[in-house]
C-alpha cells in the first residue's frame, strides 16, 4: 500500500517483495534481508491515521464534504463510514502518482527490524508514534 514511503531506522527505503501471495517490506539487517508482512505495517499506519482523524472528526468530515462539494446526509454517512472502516483498506493500492506526491511532501513511515512502526512523518511536521 505504501511502497516507496516505508523506511527502516537507518533511513533506507524498504523494498517490496512477494512471499507467496503476501506482499512484504524488505529491510536489511547487516547482510540479512528481513521480510516484514506489509499488511501488518499498513494496518498500523491506517490505525494511526484513523486516530488522527478521530481527534478532530467533525472538522475532517466537514472538510471532506466541502472538498466534494456535497453536504447531504447520505454523503456525510458515507464519509463517516469510510473513516470507521479505514483499516479495512489494507491491500488496496494507493495510486503511484499519489504515493510520489506524498513522498515529495515529506510523508514517511519508519519501521524497525521487527515491523513495528516507530515514526510517521506527516507533511505538516513530524508525528512520533510508539507502539
Amino acid at each position: 500500500m505504501f511502497a516507496g514511503l516505508v523506511f527502516d531506522e537507518r533511513g533506507q527505503v524498504a523494498e517490496i517483495a512477494w512471499v507467496g501471495e503476501n506482499a512484504c517490506y524488505v529491510v536489511y539487517e547487516d547482510d540479512f534481508k528481513r521480510h516484514i508482512d506489509a499488511a501488518g505495517v499498513d494496518r498500523q499506519v491506517l490505525r494511526f491515521m484513523r486516530e488522527q482523524v478521530e481527534d478532530s472528526r467533525d472538522l475532517a468530515v466537514g472538510a471532506m464534504l466541502e472538498m466534494m462539494g456535497r453536504d447531504d446526509l447520505f454523503t456525510k454517512a458515507a464519509v463517516e463510514s469510510t473513516i470507521d472502516h479505514m483499516e479495512e483498506a489494507v491491500g488496496q493500492p494507493i495510486p503511484e502518482e499519489a504515493r510520489k506526491w506524498l513522498g515529495m511532501l515529506g510523508f514517511r513511515i519508519v519501521i524497525n527490524d521487527q515491523g513495528t512502526v516507530v515514526d510517521i512523518q506527516m507533511p505538516a511536521g513530524g508525528i512520533e508514534e510508539d507502539e
